[in-house]
């Protein structure tokens, strides 16, 4: 690490210089880093806006997944059948689809070697289960705080190299300049990255605005899924993400419309997939005069199917168009009691519901063997799940709810964004020397097998480290170039900042945030209304352009609130322009449109409305450019089946290691 200062207008903002800085603080980061420091790497940082905040280290779900290639029985498996799984779900690249295929057993066992304890049978086996998506049985949990634990054990590992951490540096742009012609490429946008601009949060002060400046050749951004987009979320409340920062970089988006939505706990932020299903719970609505309704059984004739409907949910996750007549009518169901007619909605875990108040008998084959195989055939949800995932009653019991006396409020949540920055298979953005690595990246396909996401956030990080430990010999931009327009680059942020003692409170920057998050969860969500989602986006546009001239605040202190309002405000108006597109030649997944929120059309829509998917394999990429944003489809890279001779491997390996070690 080289320290020096960068001198705007009288005043000294801190720079620090290394190889590369990783931002981010979750589980992807911190692969990177220890990654970075194994392969030579050392000149390192990892840049935080708070060491123990994000998704990797306070979500999860029932059986948080993680996805790889099968290590256990007999049923054949193979890179290329994980790749093809992968890659069939839509909207991935085929070679992005193979990177994560061969990575997940070296990624997998990276972390069984850290001490995650995944599940090993008394034959050495990591046994798995099968998850939505896929075919074997290639998922595999540590439990409901998986990720944590992934998180934790690689947190270890960087404090151990003692590589440099910059806790509460708050990455607010990314440092770039142009290309020289002969470093250009097809794929590059004639930009090449120089370091960050940060807000140093422990030295907020009026003149600077906690102004420092980190210059690197090449920098990780794993700063997780833009989870401030939507007001019912079940990230947890410290992600928010910074995808709004990438895209005004210059990186592209990719899939910016591909979400997951599911069913998810409202008092605490929490997943009920897995075996919160599978138990069969009791669905009830509570309307404002409190008379309380066991509403799913409304809609069908027999509460039998009900019950099936309800256990498949566990397997089929996330809302799904095309199973809106299937599994995802449970959500469809859920919205229309809490949306449409203002009820409240719950999983009740201490009664049986009527399908199941007489017993067993004529359940569908599949929950009775479920239930058997799992020693829970059992009355009562709560002895089921007590019996299946004692765990999971425990989580909530730790946040105040007790399972066996209350029912469980839920809602349909924003739960995973399957969109994020468009990288190629080593994780690097259009922009030279600028990675993308977690949930930010665009990499998880329109329909990936539950648990990928973990999966890909491992293998790219890793990935990412490999191209950048063998890519060595690239340096900084001649230094007058990037003092100049980093100069630029601070003189516009403090003439954009402003303290007056009129300015915003912390009330009403929150106040605009839920406002916009609001109606995100509304039009945007699962169920998306295109005329409602237009104005939104010129709502944003008009909130950005008033951001990008001026910010006034109360008091010195809001600035890291502001920064991130306007971030995910950007972030929003890019994932409108996507959804609007896609909207014009639906490609299926994660969402339903509607012309506008209409009562009687959505009604017509779920009761017999034929949906028709383009089934062709594209992505969407989105450019973002000073409020201004335009979204395309474009087909995906193909998927190729590899035959390849070892020595000419070997010897292709050999001359690429050559180029790191020299």
């Amino acid at each position: 690490m080289l320290e020096d200062k960068l001198v705007v207008d009288n005043l000294s903002i801190p720079i620090l210089t290394y190889d590369c800085v990783v931002i981010g603080s979750g589980s992807a980061a911190f692969n990177a880093a220890d990654w970075l420091y194994k392969l030579g790497i050392t000149n390192l940082a990892v840049a935080a806006e708070g060491l123990k905040m994000g998704t990797s280290r306070n979500a999860g779900s029932d059986k948080q997944t993680y996805y790889k290639l099968s290590l256990s029985g007999g049923l054949p498996d193979s890179i290329q059948h994980v790749a093809a799984d992968l890659f069939h779900g839509g909207g991935m690249d085929g070679d992005s689809a193979w990177t994560q295929a061969a990575g997940s057993v070296q990624s997998f066992m990276k972390l069984v070697n850290l001490g995650v304890p995944f599940p090993m049978n008394e034959y050495g086996e990591y046994v798995g289960y099968q998850t939505d998506h896929e075919t074997r049985q290639r998922a595999t949990s540590a439990g409901p705080l998986t990720s944590k634990m992934m998180t934790e054990c690689l947190e270890q590992e960087v404090l151990k190299k003692q590589i440099d951490i910059l806790d509460q540096w708050m990455a607010v742009e990314i440092l770039t300049s142009k290309v020289k012609a002969e470093e250009s490429s097809p794929y590059c946008v004639q930009r090449k990255v120089n370091g960050v601009l940060c807000i140093n949060i422990k030295e907020l002060q009026e003149s600077s605005i906690g102004l420092c400046i980190i210059y690197a050749k090449k920098v990780i951004a794993a700063t997780g899924g833009p989870a401030g987009c939507y007001y019912h979320s079940v990230y947890p409340e410290s992600q928010t993400g910074m995808t709004g920062m990438l895209l005004e970089a210059g990186a592209w988006g990719a899939n910016l419309h591909e979400w997951q939505y599911g069913l998810a706990s409202v008092r605490f932020r929490w997943n009920v997939s897995g075996s919160y299903q599978q138990v069969l719970p009791r669905y009830i609505s509570i309307d404002s005069d409190g008379v309380e309704r066991e509403f799913l059984e409304d809609y069908f004739a027999d509460p039998k199917e009900v019950v099936r409907l309800v256990f498949l949910k566990g397997y089929q996750w996330p809302f799904d168009s095309e199973k809106i007549r299937g599994s995802s009518m449970i959500d469809l169901l859920v919205y229309r009691e809490t949306v449409l007619y203002g009820r409240r909605a719950y999983m009740d875990f201490r009664s049986e519901p009527k399908g199941v108040s007489e017993g067993f008998d004529g359940l569908d084959t599949k929950v009775l063997e479920y239930l058997k195989n799992s020693n829970a055939l059992i009355m009562g949800p709560i002895k089921r799940l007590e019996k299946m995932n004692p765990l999971a009653i425990e989580l909530f019991k730790s946040h105040g709810i007790d399972l066996y006396k209350t029912p469980l409020e839920v809602c349909i949540c924003a739960q995973h964004h399957n969109g994020g920055i468009n990288v190629d298979r080593n994780w690097q953005s259009c922009i030279q020397g600028l990675y993308v690595v977690g949930e930010a990246a665009g990499t998880f396909g329109r329909k990936r097998p539950g648990g990928s996401a973990l999966n890909a956030g491992q293998v790219g990080s890793m990935r990412a480290a490999y191209d950048i430990a063998w890519n060595t010999n690239d340096c900084l931009t001649d230094n007058i170039i990037i003092r100049t327009e980093s100069t630029a680059v601070v003189q516009e942020w403090r003439q954009r900042v402003h303290i007056e003692n009129q300015g915003m409170t912390k009330q009403q920057l929150m106040d605009e945030r839920e406002i916009i998050s609001r109606k995100m969860s509304v039009c945007a969500g699962h169920i998306r209304y295109v005329n409602n989602m237009q104005s939104l986006m010129e709502e944003l546009k008009s909130i950005i352009i008033r951001m990008n001239n001026r910010i006034t605040l109360e008091n010195i202190t809001l600035l890291p609130i502001a920064i991130k309002n306007r971030d995910i405000f950007i972030t929003q108006f890019s994932v409108l322009s996507a959804m609007l597109e896609d909207a014009k030649n639906i490609t299926g997944g994660g969402a339903v449109y509607a012309e506008n929120q209409d009562f009687i059309k959505l009604e017509n829509y779920i009761s017999s409305k034929d949906v028709v998917f383009e089934k062709e394999n594209k992505k969407l990429i989105t450019t973002y450019n000073a409020a201004h944003v335009n979204s395309y489809f474009t087909p995906v890279k193909p998927f190729v089946s590899l035959d390849q001779w070892f020595e000419s491997v070997w010897e292709y390996d050999r001359e690429r290691r050559k180029g790191k070690e020299s």
